[in-house]
């Protein structure tokens, strides 16, 4: 099939794109890299009147540390997530999962804001954004905000953003030298979105002791899922085998997921168990832990 058809406009700025939506509101959609939404219009699952542009809008590419967080402009690319310094610094988790999107191509293509905005509860970067309570910045023709990634994101590919918004910033957490991270996931073929995937971060203290968890799961629930009780039961724990058993399974606990054909929900449950296990302890063993 092919898109309906469209009006195209091209904006040379941040501040005339905001107006375009301000205008023109729900019969517009925003494209950018189009990696998730030309395969939407072609299955003209979303038929918009206009489509924005913003590929060339100047000022929204960027990578950069302020403040305890690397901010990300909504245009930057997957691949200069990939190759950039700032990144295998301050956050190597999200270094991690930008390998498992898609392919070299599509990442060549595909932005950090346009990931985020399609909120495809599978995707590696809505769950690193939630696991490290990350920001989301929102910029509309009347000025910004700035919302939390579980209050932007609502349910399977629906998200807080309105007919005259889009994101104009991702901000990830700075995660601290001393902490272990991991990022895993299990998909039908390399390039396909994940069936499930957990992303991690654990920080110990001198006894071997986590002292802080950050824990969260893609594909389990109609969001990105914070697995926040198995965060409160790590903290205080040896970082030992048996404890990892025990979180592995009140994680599975903790999500709902749906079948469709390409697993169960009881599949899915049981990787959600196998994985976070494993990105348990490969962040406690990058963390300086033992596991035992």
């Amino acid at each position: 099939m092919k898109p309906a058809s469209f009006e195209y406009l091209r904006p040379a700025s941040l501040e005339e794109a905001l107006q375009y939506l301000a205008d023109l509101g729900e019969d517009a959609k925003i494209i950018a890299g189009g990696q998730s939404l030309i395969p939407v219009l072609n299955m003209r699952l979303s038929t918009p009147k206009y489509l924005i542009d913003i590929g060339r809008v100047e000022g929204l590419s960027y990578i950069r540390e302020e403040d305890g967080y690397l901010a990300i402009g909504a245009l930057t690319r997957h691949v200069e997530l990939e190759q950039s310094p700032l990144v295998a610094k301050h956050c190597p988790l999200l270094l991690e999962a930008v390998k498992w999107i898609g392919h070299a191509q599509i990442r060549q293509r595909g932005t950090v804001g346009g990931s985020i905005a399609h909120a495809d509860p599978s995707a590696e970067l809505p769950c690193v954004l939630a696991a490290l309570r990350g920001e989301i910045v929102i910029a509309q023709a009347d000025g910004e905000e700035t919302l939390a990634a579980e209050k932007f994101f609502l349910t399977y590919l629906l998200t807080s953003l309105q007919p005259d918004q889009m994101i104009k910033e991702v901000r990830f957490p700075v995660i601290s030298n001393a902490a272990g991270y991991a990022f895993t996931e299990v998909a039908r073929r390399h390039g396909d979105f994940a069936l499930v995937e957990v992303a991690a971060v654990v920080e110990l203290n001198e006894n071997q002791e986590i002292a802080l968890a950050r824990l969260a799961a893609g594909g389990a629930n109609p969001v990105p899922c914070v697995l926040e009780s198995v965060e409160d039961f790590l903290i205080g724990k040896a970082a030992d085998n048996s404890l990892l058993e025990e979180a592995g399974e009140m994680a599975s606990e903790s999500v709902d997921p749906d079948g469709d054909l390409h697993g169960s929900a009881s599949y899915r449950r049981s990787l959600v168990k196998t994985l976070t296990k494993r990105a348990l302890q490969t962040a406690i063993q990058r963390a300086g832990g033992i596991s035992r």
